[in-house]
């Protein structure tokens, strides 16, 4: 993967055809998050602290190699989530966000690989190899089927860009749902999705223990990723904040 000087000095100015799919330059006003080195793990990074929290910092997520480009990458195989305890072993960006546009590259190495990122460590795009369900690769967790045909499959790098809308509220109550657009492997395959809950439980991100998922609450989180002791390997992370007037995702 070629990488420019202004994607390791954590942004970089770009068209936006060159800012959807693998091995994407951030966007103008991007910052990397999670380029597979240590520095930015430790920097930018930390596990978050829901109910079933069982990993201590320094974040326990090994810098690994990338199979396919070469460089390194990072594995989500922290051993206190072994036996798929997710919450126990997540990360999740010190930085906290609203709207926004993200750009996650990954890589599932066995068969079953299991996995998540969670906008506003709340609303979970799935990775799941081989579920092609509402619970699978690429939906927008019980929202929408499994875009599985877009899924560049075992020991490949996969990229999921997505424009998100938060919540909003007006005297402390609910009055517009989350949005999000989201591209899978250069393909757009959820437009405009509405998101109607955290769904998952009090162990799966904010909110989840509220109402059964439906009692959102008007503060911004940070991007997590799901440690569910698999070896599913991140790299090129970055996220670019946006102020969405309108209640649309689309791009």
């Amino acid at each position: 993967m070629l990488i420019s000087i202004a994607f390791l000095a954590g942004c970089s100015v770009s068209s936006p055809e060159s800012s959807i799919g693998v091995g994407a330059d951030p966007e103008t006003g991007a910052v990397v998050y999670l380029d597979g080195s240590k520095s930015k793990l430790d920097g930018n990074w930390a596990y978050w602290e829901g109910p079933r929290l069982k990993a201590t910092m320094p974040v326990k997520w090994e810098v690994v190699s990338d199979p396919v480009d070469g460089g390194s990458a990072i594995s989500a195989n922290d051993p206190s989530a072994a036996g798929g305890l997710y919450g126990a072993a997540d990360i999740v960006t010190r930085k906290k966000f609203g709207d926004q546009r993200v750009h996650v590259e990954f890589l599932i190495t066995t068969e079953g690989g299991n996995s998540g990122v969670y906008l506003q460590n709340r609303y979970e795009i799935q990775i799941l190899d081989g579920d092609e369900t509402k619970h699978g690769m690429a939906a927008v967790i019980n929202e929408t089927e499994s875009p599985y045909h877009a899924y560049n499959g075992l020991g490949k790098w996969n990229a999921y860009d997505i424009q998100f809308r938060a919540a909003r509220f007006k005297d402390g109550k609910l009055s517009e749902k989350p949005l999000a657009t989201v591209y899978f492997n250069g393909e757009k395959v959820h437009v405009n999705q509405t998101i109607n809950k955290v769904w998952g439980g009090p162990n799966s991100g904010l909110d989840g223990g509220n109402e059964d998922g439906f009692g959102i609450t008007d503060r911004p989180g940070g991007l997590k990723l799901q440690a569910e002791g698999h070896d599913v390997r991140y790299r090129n992370i970055w996220i670019k904040e946006l102020d969405l007037a309108e209640p649309d995702t689309d791009f």
